[in-house]
């Protein structure tokens, strides 16, 4: 055409633009439209933009589909500047704004539908006593012949939908039989389709409950019905590999690779991410290994393989992982440094990270940041070489890096488990907006100096401040007031035995208060051990508030007003939603 002597008109290159993207050929479409900007920019019209932003969101890369949209939306506005030259000029125009606003409304729905899958479809509210009617049903008649249970299910009054099927999962979070009965059920009704979010949901129901038959058939019903997303993808891995099913796991890339579904590495990073952070970092690998041929990895890959072998424990296999990483061509980059660090000092070889810091000094020293300061300061702190701690923290201010709370609260801990709480006061005063870490830092170091009452002081400073505690806050106060092994004195009834096995009967706990008491009339042989943080769980109710009340005032007196106000704040934070409204309403004395 071009050598004929014709020039391709806008509608060519519409016409190319959807066919390289139709073909999945998209970086080539995206440099023919990025020429196209350059060269011919005033030829550029709604349709190309409509083929261009289509094919992006249908991507999921909504931060270009945004700037795209953006640049249209300005082409347009001076467009509709140019309403005030004529009448006639209005009138040519007028079509192609509707058109724009008709395009506006498509890409801000595809927008949120992608980045909030629920506002897709409008949520339907659920009646209660039709949920509970389907949901008895479904309990009482899951092994009975499929034709009783439809027909059970069709003389039932409810409304089919979405969230209905999402209601119903969740009463059976962990029963894979009543949620697949009543699947068949839907599918069989003509007015429902399953969507992403149905689908994925069965399929966490069926996993948990490790029916692996009947997932992997369910894997390969939503590979057919094109319903596949990542959190497929994370529900299949997390699944199979907890099942230790390395092969199967393997197999859904393949299996999902037939039905349309590309290798990509970016879903393969995700699913790596996901597995080591919780624990499965041998069958991440077992899955990067297999498919190292049909996927080309990238150092972000090999960057979460370490960090899952450094959390695990496994430093010779994260080794391995690094030397492979370099191999390859990947410089680490500076979180595998972290990742490294972090798991030579969790395992005691402290020397070794010392040197990979001091190493990381040397040949990259302006990429050290925030994130590897604050690994090496807070692990010097724990060690209590507070010199080399304060060294380092010199350093990382010399080169201009501001120090976050977190440093400052590994720094206050160090010097008050030294003994130096006078020089720890004057850092936390000098601190703008001290948060949790300043107070943690502080309170556990004046914990460890057996300094309680002190520590009880500075958790009254920090709410008052405004800085609300944690459930690790109480626990870390009360171990220091009460020990491991809980308090003994003369008045029984703040004795934390009776208080702790009381509240254990009182919270239906029976079999684990009498093991208890078992425990405790066998000291010599076993010594018991309190479970604060359970303790703590079975009363975080309305129940628990009034009883953290009664047994604060029992212990105000006797005298301990520490002890009492502390089970009283945690008494307050757990009451209802309405005694927290009103106690806020209340006007402080």
């Amino acid at each position: 055409m071009v050598d004929e002597g014709f020039e391709p008109g806008i509608n060519a290159f519409d016409a190319m633009l959807e066919g390289l993207f139709k073909n999945n050929r998209f970086d080539e479409g995206l440099k023919l439209f990025q020429s196209m900007r350059v060269k011919r920019m005033e030829d550029l019209w709604l349709s190309t933009y409509q083929v261009v932003i289509n094919g992006l969101c249908k991507k999921g890369k909504i931060g270009q589909a945004r700037k795209v949209f953006d640049e249209m939306q300005m082409r347009v506005y001076f467009l509709m500047v140019g309403l005030y030259l004529s009448p006639e000029m209005a009138a040519l125009l007028a079509p192609i704004l509707m058109a724009w606003q008709f395009i506006h409304r498509m890409s801000i729905r595809c927008i949120n539908s992608l980045y909030h899958p629920s506002l897709a479809q409008p949520i339907t509210p659920v009646n209660q006593a039709h949920l509970l009617r389907v949901c008895t049903i479904l309990y009482q008649q899951q092994n009975s012949p499929e034709p009783k249970l439809h027909n059970s299910l069709t003389k039932t009054p409810f409304n089919l939908t979405h969230e209905f099927f999402l209601q119903v999962c969740n009463n059976f979070q962990y029963s894979w039989r009543p949620i697949y009965r009543f699947h068949l059920f839907s599918v069989a009704q003509p007015h429902f389709t399953h969507s992403s979010t149905t689908f994925n949901k069965m399929l966490d129901v069926v996993g948990k409950s490790r029916n692996i038959e009947l997932f992997w058939d369910l894997c390969q019903e939503i590979g057919k019905l094109h319903l596949l997303n990542i959190k497929t993808y994370i529900i299949a891995l997390r699944t199979l590999a907890a099942a230790r099913e390395l092969k199967k796991c393997v197999e859904f890339f393949h299996l999902m690779n037939g039905f349309g579904y590309e290798y990509r590495v970016e879903v393969l990073n995700k699913l790596v991410e996901f597995l080591c952070k919780n624990k499965l970092v041998v069958e991440a690998k077992h899955v990067v290994v297999k498919l190292k041929d049909c996927v080309k990895l990238d150092g972000e890959t090999y960057r979460w393989l370490i960090y899952g072998f450094c959390d695990v424990g496994d430093l010779i296999e994260a080794s391995k992982v690094w030397n492979l990483m370099v191999d390859e061509g990947f410089e680490p980059g500076i979180n595998a440094f972290d990742a490294m660090l972090e798991g030579l000092f969790k395992n005691n070889r402290f020397d070794e990270g010392l040197k990979l810091f001091q190493s990381m000094r040397v040949k990259r020293m302006e990429d050290l940041g925030l994130s590897t300061y604050q690994v090496v300061i807070n692990w010097l702190c724990k060690k209590g070489r507070i010199g080399e701690a304060h060294n380092v923290f010199d350093e990382m201010q010399m080169r201009g890096i501001k120090a976050d709370n977190e440093i400052l609260g590994s720094i206050i801990y160090g010097l008050v488990s030294k003994g130096r709480v006078r020089e720890a006061f004057n850092i936390v005063e000098r601190i703008e907006k001290p948060d949790l870490d300043v107070y943690h830092g502080m309170i556990k170091g004046l914990l460890r100096l057996k300094r309680p009452s002190e520590a009880t002081q500075l958790f009254r400073e920090m709410i008052n401040r405004g800085c609300e505690p944690t459930m690790h806050t109480y626990i870390m106060l009360l171990q220091g007031h009460l020990g491991r092994r809980g308090r003994k004195g003369e008045d029984p009834l703040v004795n934390f035995d009776t208080i702790f096995v009381g509240g254990l009967v009182k919270a239906g706990k029976s079999l684990e208060a009498t093991k208890y008491v078992e425990r405790m009339m066998n000291r010599g042989l076993e010594v018991p051990r309190f479970d604060y943080n359970r303790f703590l769980h079975y009363f975080s109710n309305e129940e628990g508030a009034i009883m953290f009340e009664v047994m604060a005032e029992k212990l105000r007196e006797v005298g301990l007003f520490d002890l009492a106000d502390i089970f009283a704040r945690y008494g307050e934070k757990m009451a209802t939603r309405e005694r927290r409204r009103n106690r806020t309403l209340e006007p402080q004395e």
